[in-house]
């Protein structure tokens, strides 16, 4: 074996850059947790290219690198950050995707990764008693990413109201979806990834809440049966991305029984809320979804990416797929420890110990603090904004995300989104804060996600007073928005 080869696998250069990347780790969360240093450099994207380019590394100092890299990300641990829907992860949690990567554990079949296959089943089933599923009649698993769960979901759904052989002859009906207009964009991208196409792709209007129509469904679903399209699936968001609001499951629920469609609950982002005494109130009805989809890395702490797929009948977690890989599977019945049978992975990291360590320390009362926590803050935002008239709300808030913007009586909606897209551009390049913005009804709103628990009521002034602060600069430097 080559010298480099031999150093490459040399377990004492992995103790010594290990031991002193851990240093490096802890004290970087110490000083953003402190807030001793911004939670964001910025630099526009041919900078960031250019100074990559050049990087020179040092061979005999691969920490040096290691804090590069910190240096030049985004600090989603920094209670400044208010941003995408990205947690800080559990420090704990994160060391099992050291042990994952180490071991390297495929997790296609159980005879690839025995204990956290085994591990992933009892995760599983606790997210299940969480919803109100009965264990005994569910199931699901995990997968990388909300995008490829809610593809899993539809198609589940597809197998089960078209119950065509579309593995082996492909698609021969036209088939659509019912959703909001505000619903996530990974559920437009799975259903024409499935063929759909733009036709089946059928949204419904929001109310002043931003959430669905309920009573506009059957119209939709009429209309659509006339145009030749089969309804497989009405989806609920639980909340929508953009303005953090629930539709109403039940209603939806209702709908689809009615209608003998399949009910997905894209509860990505809220989806946590399961957790939480104070906030499951909010996903009322999710119990009667046929499929639900959650994300472990947006509000039970998880690393990126972990995302629970989950389906009230058993057998429909087994539906979508067919191999015939006779190195790898001996069987044909349901077998809960084959994952390549049931997800797009074969190959599958062992996302499952990364919940189960924390669920172990900690017990599932810390998903009910963490989810809480950042659903109140959200709350005392909102009660912040409303007492200044300096500002306005988009509307009261369900959830962690909050929207609204900076208001001036003196300017037009159109310099008034001007106006607010450049504060938030300022305030970002700035990097004290990390804040993103979307749009709704047309209006351009500052859209805050509170993600860290240690963000403060104090924070929450600071930004609005920088707010404030960047829209008189912004104001000043170019005489109008």
């Amino acid at each position: 074996m080559s010298k480099e080869l031999e150093s490459a696998y040399q377990p004492e250069n992995f103790r010594k850059t290990g031991h002193e990347l851990i240093d490096v780790i802890a004290d970087y969360l110490s000083d953003v947790a402190q807030e001793k240093i911004p939670v964001n450099k910025w630099k526009e994207p041919n900078q960031q290219l250019e100074f990559w380019k050049n990087y020179q590394f040092d061979t005999n100092n691969p920490t040096a690198f290691f804090k590069e890299i910190i240096d030049k990300s985004i600090h989603i641990h920094h209670p400044k950050y208010i941003g995408h829907q990205v947690t800080p992860t559990v420090p704990l949690s994160a060391l099992t995707t050291l042990l994952s990567a180490i071991l390297n554990n495929g997790m296609a079949v159980y005879e690839m990764g025995a204990a956290s296959t085994a591990i992933e089943k009892i995760v599983v089933d606790e997210i299940l008693k969480q919803i109100g599923y009965p264990t005994d009649e569910a199931d699901g698993f995990i997968t990388s990413g909300g995008t490829l769960a809610t593809l899993t979901a539809l198609l589940a759904a597809r197998k089960a109201i078209a119950p065509s052989d579309v593995w082996e002859n492909g698609h021969q009906e036209k088939l659509g979806v019912l959703v909001s207009e505000q619903a996530h964009y990974c559920v437009d991208k799975a259903a024409r990834v499935m063929g759909l196409g733009s036709d089946g792709v059928i949204t419904i209007p929001v109310g002043g809440y931003f959430t669905m129509k309920t009573e506009l469904l059957d119209k939709y679903f009429q209309k659509a049966t006339n145009n030749g399209i089969r309804i497989i699936a009405v989806i609920g968001s639980a909340p929508s991305t953009s303005s953090g609001m629930h539709d109403d499951l039940n209603a939806i629920a209702a709908f689809a029984q009615q209608k003998n469609i399949w009910f997905h609950v894209d509860g990505a982002h809220g989806g946590g809320a399961i957790f939480s005494k104070k906030y499951k109130h909010l996903l009322a009805g999710i119990e009667k979804a046929d499929s639900i989809v959650i994300d472990g890395h947006k509000m039970l702490m998880m690393p990126t990416l972990m995302t629970f797929v989950l389906f009230k009948k058993k057998s429909d977690s087994f539906a979508n797929f067919t191999h015939k890989a006779d190195y790898l599977f001996q069987q044909t019945e349901e077998e809960w420890y084959n994952m390549a049978k049931r997800t797009f992975e074969c190959t599958k990291e062992m996302m499952s110990i990364k919940f189960y360590v924390i669920l172990k320390t900690y017990g599932p009362e810390v998903f009910d603090q963490f989810v809480t926590r950042l659903y109140d803050l959200g709350a005392e935002f909102a009660e912040k904004v409303k007492q200044n008239p300096q500002f306005e709300l988009a509307l009261s808030p369900h959830s962690n995300i909050v929207c609204f913007r900076y208001i001036d009586k003196q300017l037009s909606e159109k310099e008034l989104n001007q106006l607010n897209s450049k504060i938030r551009s300022k305030i970002l390049k700035q990097g004290d804060f990390y804040i993103v913005q979307t749009t709704l009804n047309g209006k351009i709103y500052i859209r805050l996600t509170f993600m860290n628990p240690q963000t403060t009521s104090t924070i929450m002034d600071e930004l609005l007073s920088e707010v404030e602060k960047c829209s008189k600069l912004t104001n000043a430097s170019t005489g109008s928005a």
